[in-house]
């Protein structure tokens, strides 16, 4: 569910990634619904998605993209999408992203299409990078993390950005506004 400008929808939604040990590392990540870029994740070893890493990364996605307001300025609105998980539907959750000015949503119960955004970043997370990575253990997994979620913003091409990555879509949106009488 694309919108036509930055910072009217973000979506977000987990991941685990099996290592070659028998750990697991579950992630999860706040996505931009317009240009694509992961502005905060979280990752660690162990299974399972709880409401604490999913608040802190909604602290830190809105301070990336507002500054040191803390929040979602007055009067824009903006979505948080996301499934029906118990991090995401818990109280603290929902009463966080309020506070931070966002507007948290959820997808049909049965449903994970909704939020096909998420959904397909996963999937080409899991294809692009992942599948590269060495998966040997949670450690390493972990270590090799921050470099890929980079190099998806900086560098990873999407056709619905004109294969600019979500970065330079936003660097170029950014000098169109600044150009503009």
């Amino acid at each position: 569910m694309s919108v036509t400008s930055s910072d009217l929808r973000w979506c977000s939604d987990g991941l685990e990634i099996k290592c070659d040990s028998g750990q697991t590392v579950t992630a999860t990540f706040a996505k931009d619904c317009c240009d694509r870029e992961v502005m905060a994740w979280r990752a660690w070893e162990g299974k399972g998605l709880p409401g604490e890493p999913v608040r802190e990364m909604l602290i830190e996605a809105v301070e990336r993209r507002f500054g040191a307001v803390e929040a979602v300025p007055a009067g824009h609105r903006l979505e948080f999408l996301s499934d029906n998980g118990g991090a995401y539907i818990a109280a603290d959750t929902r009463a966080l992203a309020r506070s931070l000015g966002l507007q948290p949503i959820n997808t049909p119960v049965c449903s994970p299409q909704s939020n096909g955004m998420a959904e397909s970043f996963v999937n080409t997370f899991k294809r692009d990078y992942v599948a590269r990575m060495d998966l040997r253990d949670a450690q390493t997994v972990l270590a090799q993390l921050p470099a890929a979620f980079e190099h998806f913003n900086e560098v990873h091409p999407h056709s619905s950005l004109k294969m600019r990555s979500p970065r330079e879509f936003r660097r170029q949106q950014a000098a169109q506004v600044c150009r503009e009488p």
